[in-house]
């Protein structure tokens, strides 16, 4: 099995419980995650070395997200102590017409995000990882974690590692013209990955690749091939989820590979908590990836992989690839006894 690392934000969330808001709830519920928290955590589950690659603050708070992190079985090696503060967020459960909402709270303060840019040891981590994971939210910060961000791919690249990259884009977090913003520092990563997560929305607004007035699936086949040829990827895949009148969810997976694309078949699935689960198909993808298993098969079991994340509360997805494997062919559960 392979030693993979993943460069983020830890970040506490805080939930309001149930389908209550703000406004409403007397009562929070915490944990710590963070997209680069649900990777490592996934893939160590897989049975590989999963570090994470952070920042958390030396007060107890920081005490409690790096015992958490522990406890997911992560390998904090590489978790740097300093700064005044942990980002958090407030999560409100959406429901019906109502959509789920998160508010951050001062995350630009946290430890995580003014770290002085030497505070990794980039060359030293390179020549002891396998795999990079990097993420477009965590792009999005400042332009200090964006350099660190590109010399941990650039050293990672050039010791024969490989560098896993999300396009994860989030409007609300590049501000007015975020696209045009975004854009040089996704095709500086993209330039650097060798497998991308992303879809046709991510390859005509982010890089501006036209896709045409055709269906999504049509779209998707013109872009990612396209995509594909001019960073030089070795992979790209990602995700369509629709959102159901009855409130379930239906989601449908793709893998694009050696000039191939294969699709998993749609699940559609009620919904516990949806956060996270893109990171549950990535981590997904990435050990079928390591593993040279089939695109098939690697893509059917991310799809699973995603919907049995939206089973369970909390951005973490813990299971294992038999529990996984089982869901593959039938996702009508009975209690096991």
């Amino acid at each position: 099995m392979s030693k993979v690392a993943a460069f983020g934000e830890v970040m506490m969330r805080l939930q309001v419980p149930g389908y209550e808001t703000l406004e409403r709830s007397s009562r929070l519920d915490y944990s710590f995650s963070g997209s680069g928290v649900n990777v490592a955590a996934a893939l160590a589950r897989y049975g590989h070395t999963g570090y994470i690659i952070t920042t958390l603050p030396d007060t107890p708070v920081g005490d409690a997200a790096l015992a958490y992190l522990r406890k997911l079985g992560i390998d904090t090696d590489y978790v740097n102590r300093g700064g005044k503060q942990l980002g958090m967020y407030f999560l409100e459960n959406g429901f019906g017409v109502r959509p789920g909402r998160v508010t951050y709270s001062d995350r630009l303060g946290s430890s995580f995000n003014t770290s002085p840019p030497e505070s990794y040891e980039a060359a030293v981590i390179a020549s002891h990882i396998e795999v990079l994971h990097l993420c477009g939210i965590t792009l999005a910060m400042n332009d200090n974690v964006r350099l660190q961000m590109k010399q941990l791919a650039a050293e990672v690249k050039g010791a024969g590692g490989k560098v896993v990259f999300d396009c994860n884009y989030r409007p609300t977090l590049w501000g007015d013209d975020g696209y045009a913003k975004a854009r040089p520092h996704y095709e500086d990563l993209l330039e650097l990955a060798d497998i991308a997560m992303m879809n046709e929305k991510d390859a005509e607004y982010i890089l501006g690749i036209q896709v045409g007035e055709y269906d999504r699936i049509t779209q998707l086949k013109q872009a990612i091939p396209e995509v594909a040829r001019r960073f030089r990827l070795q992979t790209v895949a990602g995700t369509h989820r629709e959102i159901n009148g009855d409130n379930t969810h239906s989601l449908t997976g793709y893998i694009y590979s050696g000039e191939t694309f294969r699709f998993s078949r749609k699940l559609t699935f009620s919904v516990h908590d949806r956060i996270g689960a893109g990171d549950a198909f990535a981590s997904a993808i990435i050990h079928g990836e390591l593993k040279g298993d089939a695109l098939q098969h690697t893509v059917d079991r991310a799809a699973a992989a995603a919907m049995l994340a939206h089973t369970v509360a909390g951005d973490t997805a813990l299971f294992t690839e038999s529990e996984v494997s089982r869901v593959m062919t039938d996702h009508i559960g009975d209690v096991e006894r």
